[in-house]
């Protein structure tokens, strides 16, 4: 609203219906966005109001200013001159200004639409931060102690949906990274932990994989938990812990081979883990000592339905006359025959020799990584550069370099750069050595030749399959494997609630400190 100088823009005369002789003063003026100023002008003598409109109202800057110097009274005495605008059509007028006051910025309504895009772009581009936080700010002090309230419960409730819809648990974490490795509000760290380092697979043939899947090896662990409880040697040290014992155990019953065949025993567990897959079914075993003689240090198994060949009997499974067995026992389809390796002996030398005699099923307890172990693994012989997964860098300033020396420090069998790489930056096998028999032999190998040894396995390969950690350390509470090296386990780390179901809490947590890549191979029908 401008009063004073307004006076000189803006005209009252006329007159009063009433009084004809009446003077009128300026009631009041409005500057309107336009540039039009409407001027209400009263009549001395009746009091009413009439308006009169002033345009070409372009100096309204210069004349606020002076209106400021001179008091709005002296405008109110001016003399009005006569005007017929507002004689003519005084209620029409009223309206009009009436309306412009109390909606419309705009006293053309054409105009307001034009302008409405620019004009708000234009509020909003420029209001400043310091808006928005004064008015959080005079919530949050009307609301006073009730926010922090709010907060609380905000932060609560994600919490209890995060442990619902993810069934995470506080679980004990292995202490490698704690970033990485968290479970919690269903960042999966603890699942891409494993395979983080590589893990070396075998081609086969035409790509074969095994039947079973994840499920089937739930379904498994249900069964096998009650059965291992009963096992006669509880602490079986130096011997298959649980996970291979399940591996051993579910691939025999779900084979159902007409013959099993173990090299190595050591005190029978193997020999009952694979009597409780296959009650029925011969077995044969050859190993230097008989298992019954460690029943005067401690327990030990001794089947009924087993021939063994041990002591003065002892035949490496190489020197077997195997035409000569199979058909004692009856068995013209060698394909129907399980075979397990448990002897420590050169992977590759009892393929060569399964292949020969003309088995096709394959286990091996003892796959170890490149770098560790006392023979020549499947493991190491499929460890190369072109398999995804394989292959190593001895630069000791590589990513590997640094992961490795890190995880060292937090898992036994961990191996850094410096155990992996021999001379001549060999790191293929053990430090570019292919052990057999307990490392009692040894021998120097070049790349080339550990090169060829994959692409002879690669040859005669249909299946080859890793046995799966039966869960992850947070659960098992394992220290010995480093999970960047293995594939990812049955139970998942964080699925506290399935490892608890199958009866998994139960048992010893030393029980699951055995793994070392059990694997079952498939030979091709030669």
């Amino acid at each position: 609203m401008i009063a004073g100088s307004l006076g000189s823009l803006g005209n009252c005369s006329g007159e009063d219906p009433d009084s004809p002789f009446s003077i009128y003063q300026i009631h009041e003026s409005i500057f309107l966005p336009n540039n039009t100023l409407v001027t209400l002008c009263k009549s001395q003598q009746s009091g009413k109001v009439g308006p009169t409109l002033a345009s070409n109202a372009h100096s309204l800057t210069h004349s606020s200013s002076k209106a400021q110097e001179k008091p709005s009274s002296s405008l109110q005495a001016m003399p009005l001159p006569p005007s017929s605008s507002s004689q003519r059509s005084p209620t029409k007028m009223l309206e009009r200004v009436l309306s412009s006051r109390r909606y419309a910025p705009y006293a053309d309504e054409s105009a307001a639409e034009n302008d409405a895009v620019a004009d708000e772009s234009k509020t909003k581009k420029h209001l400043p931060i310091s808006f928005f936080t004064t008015r959080i700010t005079n919530y949050l002090t009307r609301t006073g102690p009730v926010w922090p309230c709010l907060l609380v419960l905000a932060f609560v409730l994600l919490l209890i949906f995060s442990l619902i819809f993810n069934s995470r648990r506080f679980v004990c974490v292995s202490p490698y990274d704690p970033v990485s490795r968290t479970g919690f509000f269903g960042f999966d760290g603890l699942e891409s932990d494993f395979g983080s380092l590589g893990v070396p697979w075998c081609k086969s043939k035409h790509g074969k994989a095994v039947e079973w899947t994840t499920k089937d090896l739930i379904k498994g662990l249900e069964m096998f938990v009650p059965i291992y409880e009963t096992r006669p040697i509880k602490n079986n040290m130096y011997g298959m812990g649980f996970d291979h014992s399940f591996g051993l155990w579910f691939i025999a019953q779900w084979l159902k081979p007409d013959l099993m065949i173990e090299s190595g025993a050591f005190k029978g567990h193997s020999t009952w883990v694979l009597r409780q897959a296959m009650p029925d079914t011969p077995i044969i075993t050859l190993t230097p000592k008989h298992p019954g003689k460690f029943l005067k240090k401690g327990p030990a198994y001794v089947d009924g339905n087993c021939t063994y060949f041990t002591g003065k009997d002892f035949v490496d499974f190489g020197n077997v006359d195997w035409g000569k067995v199979m058909k004692k026992h009856g068995i013209t389809d060698l394909s129907r025959v399980l075979i397990f390796f448990d002897d420590h002996q050169n992977e590759l030398k009892r393929v060569k020799q399964a292949l020969k005699a003309g088995f096709r099923h394959i286990i091996f307890e003892d796959n170890y990584d490149t770098g560790t172990g006392d023979h020549y693994s499947l493991r190491q012989i499929c460890d190369q550069s072109y398999i995804r997964g394989g292959g190593h860098s001895c630069f000791k300033d590589s990513d590997e370099a640094r992961i490795r020396s890190k995880r060292k420090k937090f898992w036994e069998k961990a191996v850094d750069i410096e155990e992996l790489c021999g001379a001549g930056e060999a790191w293929w096998g053990v430090r570019g050595n292919m052990h057999d028999n307990f490392t009692k032999s040894s021998k120097k190998i070049s790349y080339s030749e550990h090169f060829q040894n994959s692409r002879f396995v690669e040859s005669i390969l249909d299946v080859y399959w890793e046995v799966p950690p039966v869960a992850g350390p947070s659960l098992t509470h394992q220290t010995r494997y480093d999970p960047a090296r293995a594939v990812i386990p049955i139970v998942e780390d964080g699925r506290y609630g399935l490892f608890n179901r199958l009866g998994l809490t139960r048992l010893d947590t030393s029980v699951f400190n055995g793994y070392t890549q059990m694997v079952y191979l498939e030979i091709s029908k030669q």
